[in-house]
């Protein structure tokens, strides 16, 4: 077997290609993949940054419009980027397929700590992994089905959105009106774990902002008349620490957590970030009923406030969701590789249209590790079989 970078996929997508299966349309070797998406990786977008982020979008339309794609642009808002919509031909309800090209790393990171490099079967990167590489291949299937002229079962839509990171605060009407009446939606987020599997359900999550207010006082000769925020603040946190119940599936976590100005000032402010994870609605509604109970004035002299809830509906393991499974790790076992499935804690766009009762399957991107991490990259050699997978379920689904 050819152990150039690529070889070892162009025989599998070689050997694929003499058997009657999909996909029809031609994905191309991983190392030829890899040299598209390293220009994705090199141009960094920092959730925050709307102009960075749109200059990929940018890029990703271009071509889209360039193949025949019927494409919408909608505005960004409140700093954040544009939402990209592509459609292909066809009439019926569409197969949806959404990805986000934001990540959580700020300028500069590929100049220092994290630049793109490929070692051994690895290729490393900011955002490579979450989730560059699985939008890339959602944009390349697509791109290509238009190229090639593939026909397709049911029109594609595809979805490149500016602001997961944060919680899809300006890209969750979209995604929900993309998805309503659709057959299916796909999501390219990382394969998980380290077999690559696919995700059939993940956790619900949400977050609040407490902000605890109290009375300073000079902490030696006038203690007695300050009312101290950095206390209530603990107080409250170890209350949201004792939510979590692992047997329940339900965590919570705070952070980054501030207050006071001085040591020898009795501090007036404090304050914290929560992140919760849910198993259920009903646990949600559980949760947030308890850190929103930590409101108000719980003793002479000092105010919390909090807000925040329930962000993304937990994702449901449901027979829909299992048959699409099903047809995908059909197609994974002929591209040469097995797809396992397994739940996630983390939530991903799919938790919206999950919720809606679409069929939803997530984790259809590149494995790899490393998520937020200094050590993140994706195994590049599976790029092409992957992608493949992918583009076998936009040709097929019914």
């Amino acid at each position: 077997m050819d152990k150039r970078p690529g070889g070892r996929d162009k025989v599998r997508i070689q050997n694929v290609a003499r058997k009657p299966h999909m996909p029809r349309t031609t994905i191309g070797s991983s190392h030829r993949l890899l040299e598209e998406l390293r220009a994705w990786v090199e141009r960094e977008t920092p959730s925050t940054d709307a102009a960075a982020v749109n200059g990929l979008l940018d890029l990703a339309e271009a071509g889209l419009r360039a193949a025949g794609a019927a494409v919408e642009r909608l505005p960004g808002r409140d700093g954040f980027g544009d939402t990209l919509i592509a459609r292909t031909p066809g009439e019926g309800p569409p197969v949806v397929v959404a990805g986000h090209v934001d990540t959580v790393w700020d300028h500069g990171t590929l100049a220092g700590a994290m630049p793109f490099r490929v070692e051994g079967e690895r290729a490393y990167g900011p955002g490579i992994y979450d989730m560059k590489a699985g939008s890339f291949m959602a944009f390349h299937c697509v791109r290509e089905i238009l190229r090639q002229g593939t026909p397709t079962r049911r029109p594609v839509t595809l979805l490149l959105t500016p602001d997961e990171e944060v919680g899809s605060p300006t890209s969750r009407a979209a995604i929900e009106r993309e998805a309503r009446g659709a057959a299916a939606v796909l999501i390219p987020e990382p394969a998980a774990g380290p077999r690559g599997a696919c995700v059939t359900e993940r956790k619900g999550t949400g977050g609040f902002t407490l902000r605890v207010t109290g009375r300073s006082a000079h902490a030696g000769g006038n203690w007695s008349e300050g009312r101290s925020a950095v206390v209530a603040l603990s107080r409250a946190v170890l209350a949201i620490h004792a939510l979590t119940d692992l047997d329940r599936g339900v965590t919570t976590n705070c952070a980054p957590v501030w207050g006071g100005t001085r040591p020898n000032v009795i501090p007036a402010e404090a304050g914290c970030r929560v992140d919760f994870r849910v198993p259920s609605l009903a646990e949600g509604e559980r949760v947030v009923a308890a850190i929103r109970a930590l409101a108000g004035s719980p003793e002479e002299g000092i105010a919390i406030e909090v807000t925040g809830g329930m962000n993304r509906p937990p994702f449901p393991e449901t027979p829909a969701g299992l048959a699409l499974y099903a047809r995908a790790r059909e197609i994974a076992a002929r591209q040469g590789y097995e797809l396992p499935k397994q739940p996630r804690g983390g939530g991903s766009d799919g938790n919206f249209t999950a919720a809606m009762g679409i069929p939803t399957l997530d984790g259809l991107g590149c494995p790899g590790a490393g998520a937020h991490a200094p050590e993140e990259h994706i195994r590049w050699t599976e790029l092409a079989p992957r992608c493949a997978t992918l583009c076998e379920l936009l040709e097929t689904l019914e």
